[in-house]
């Protein structure tokens, strides 16, 4: 019983009433009153105390004082994570192009076929980003395409389309077919003769995946690209890209040549290969 009137003694205290009262010092004359009691109090202390807590964590999370709470990073620390970040990320594809190399050089050794694999980047080819830093010899390349109604980009070009048969891809060079693709003679591509020291061009974005010198087809390069894709450019004089590089669509990647035992006169020996499977160039790319 003492317990519950003490409680109750303390409940009603809370509750009494009292009046806050201001007066002039001079006259006694009230300028402001207001009734309030010990529960009021409490509640509007309380509030004050968290609007407050409040606005000091906004202001630490929202401004540079932060950076003086200890243990916590800086801005030069926070910089370095990242680079640190994006080093290791570029690592990781560097490592994974290289592994790519070794498996598809070792199936070459071997005499199995190539593995396919998904290139590490998006080579998707976004046009304003090839518009970027061209050259004046580029604009003047891209301004004869158009002219020749032989570029053309829309939304259905784009590499990652399901059908190769919606693929833009660029020719390796301009010139004349002198041996079509032939897969019962085991001719797994197309012979085109073009003009000394041409340029050899990637027929899409992708990763150099093997480039090398055989005995037969002299200095070869092979490009993997987006759906199981992979073009070769064999017999040329000299190669410009290694195994590793990232390469555009229509950047030279070769210079069109005579190497290797096979070849009988200056001419790029070019294959287009779909899931482990040679198709006719002629069928997807205009010469």
């Amino acid at each position: 019983m003492a317990a519950k009137q003490k409680e109750k003694r303390f409940i009603n205290k809370l509750r009494n009433k009292y009046r806050l009262v201001v007066m002039n010092d001079s006259t006694f004359e009230e300028v402001f009153t207001y009734r309030l009691s010990r529960l009021n109090v409490f509640t509007l202390a309380s509030l004050i105390t968290i609007i407050l807590l409040a606005l000091g964590i906004l202001l630490i999370a929202l401004t540079p004082l932060r950076e003086f709470i200890p243990n916590y990073p800086d801005g030069t620390m926070r910089r370095n994570i990242q680079i640190n970040a994006l080093m290791i990320d570029s690592l990781e594809d560097e490592l994974r192009i290289r592994d790519q190399y070794l498996n598809n050089l070792k199936n070459i050794i071997s005499g199995r076929e190539t593995e396919m694999h998904e290139p590490v980047i998006d080579t998707n080819i976004h046009f304003e980003e090839h518009i970027e830093g061209l050259t004046k010899d580029d604009s003047l390349f891209i301004s004869q395409f158009e002219e020749d109604e032989l570029y053309f980009y829309s939304s259905e070009n784009i590499p990652n389309a399901k059908d190769i048969g919606r693929i833009y891809f660029f020719p390796p060079v301009e010139g004349i077919i002198t041996n079509k693709f032939n897969a019962e003679e085991k001719h797994y591509g197309i012979d085109i003769v073009a003009a000394p020291d041409e340029a050899v061009l990637a027929s899409l974005n992708g990763t150099v995946i093997m480039a090398t010198w055989t005995l037969e087809t002299g200095n070869i390069i092979q490009i993997q690209h987006e759906n199981d894709l992979i073009s070769v450019y064999k017999h040329n004089s000299m190669l410009l890209k290694s195994a590793g590089n990232l390469v555009k669509a229509g950047e030279p990647v070769a210079i069109i040549g005579n190497s290797g035992e096979l070849s009988t006169g200056p001419h790029l020996h070019f294959e287009l290969w779909h899931k482990g499977c040679p198709v006719d160039p002629e069928k997807y790319i205009k010469f």
